[in-house]
């Protein structure tokens, strides 16, 4: 329980802050006006009203009434019901997972545990892929958190649906790898397919900042330099800003669809221990909700976008927690690819329609780094063991490396 409480403290402490600010049952009556508003509101000449309009309406109202509470509901109250379905996640994930288990075993979805090799728990069948229950569970609170949030805020409808379709399909392809195991080729092309939808809808900026040292590379004395100039035929350097800021295009496009396969394929392959999978989702999701949470308490530019990310990342945080219980070492359950891949995209999800997809990487430096000690071994520059698990020494109670066997003084570079 401790362990499980550090990396959720810092959130906690800024979430109470915001939530005990504000009367709690205000959003729920600003959601149902807005509802019975944007749905049941039928002007005199029989034409409905749509949420655009309505959207307009409320921020003249609000301006004329000199504040903005109709723009922008009461926070705290949306955040607290946010946590309420968050709760609402964990209790159920944690209800489900001994259930659906049984379910899975009964269906052979099931394997040996390498890390109790030598134990009393070596022969006996694990259930798999259980990561579809905090999944489906993660989809309930989603769209129970999205009723409300797309309600006070029309404008973000789109975004809404777009993560929806992205994280189902995700799912959906992670389920289906751990029954009929996909080759690697399908797992790095389908989740480009399943990003389509969060570029499609991505209204942010393409530009980039570009670093201090680097900018004398691209002008010197307010003119382009020869390497800058061969950049302007791939991407626009800003002449105005002294080359300080470039605007990708659809470069930047290309990199936000990069990183929603990073996201999903660095977890998978950063896995194989008891608890890792869903040890480091919820570690970097804990993360990243305090730097939404951070981000909103200052006033953000992008405090809607914000918001937005918060909202899943609470559900996301409440249904792995309830997961993690279970798949903590001895794990009664394994996660599978099914979790490995609705968190990545989740991640994916909420950098990209946050509009912190640089950001979101600062969070996967140990994936990065796992990826870059990977490349030899994914390339097949060297042999790679199956899943590269280290092995469980019984005499020692230790983990130990992978090995392979080689030549002598082969491969030592």
């Amino acid at each position: 329980i401790i362990l499980f409480s550090i990396p959720l403290l810092p959130p906690c402490y800024l979430l109470t802050h915001l939530l005990f600010n504000h009367n709690p049952c205000y959003v729920i009556i600003s959601w149902l006006q807005q509802f019975i508003s944007n749905h049941l509101t039928v002007n005199r000449d029989g034409s409905a009203t749509d949420a655009t309009t309505i959207e307009s309406e409320m921020k003249l109202n609000a301006a004329d009434n000199g504040n903005n509470e109709l723009e922008d509901p009461s926070l705290g109250p949306q955040l607290l019901a946010f946590v309420i379905v968050a709760t609402f996640g964990y209790r159920a994930t944690n209800y489900l997972v001994p259930i659906i288990k049984s379910y899975t075993l009964r269906k052979g979805i099931s394997g040996k545990d390498m890390g109790k090799r030598g134990t009393s728990l070596e022969d006996k069948d694990v259930p798999e892929a259980l990561g579809i229950v905090p999944g489906a569970v993660f989809l309930i609170c989603l769209i129970f958190c999205l009723v409300g949030y797309a309600t006070s805020h029309p404008s973000k409808l789109l975004d809404c649906n777009s993560a929806l379709l992205s994280v189902c399909f995700m799912l959906f392809l992670g389920f289906t790898d751990d029954v009929l195991d996909w080759p690697w080729r399908y797992k790095l092309v389908l989740p480009t397919v399943a990003s389509l939808p969060l570029l499609c809808c991505y209204t942010g900026s393409t530009s980039i900042v570009v670093p201090i040292q680097l900018r004398p590379l691209l002008m010197q004395d307010g003119a382009l330099t020869i390497f800058g100039k061969v950049l302007c035929y791939f991407i626009v350097v800003d002449e105005n800003a002294d080359g300080a800021i470039v605007n990708l295009g659809l470069w930047y496009l290309l990199y936000m669809g990069m990183l929603a396969v990073f996201c999903t394929n660095a977890i998978n392959i950063y896995a194989g221990i008891n608890g890792l999978e869903a040890g480091q989702s919820y570690i970097i999701g804990c993360a990243v909700l305090l730097h939404n949470l951070i981000e909103i308490k200052h006033g953000s530019y992008a405090r809607e976008n914000h918001l937005f990310s918060a909202m899943i990342m609470l559900s996301f945080i409440g249904v792995t927690m309830a997961l993690l219980k279970h798949n903590w070492y001895p794990a009664s359950v394994f996660v599978g690819d099914t979790f490995c891949y609705f968190a990545g995209m989740t991640f994916a999800v909420v950098g990209i329609l946050g509009h912190f997809s640089k950001t979101l990487l600062l969070f996967f430096i140990p994936q990065v780094i796992n990826f870059l000690l990977s490349v030899p071994q994914l390339f097949k520059i060297v042999p790679c063991p199956r899943h590269r698990l280290p092995r469980f020494n019984a005499e020692t109670g230790m983990m130990e490396p992978s090995t392979f066997d080689c030549k002598p003084g082969e491969y030592q570079w």
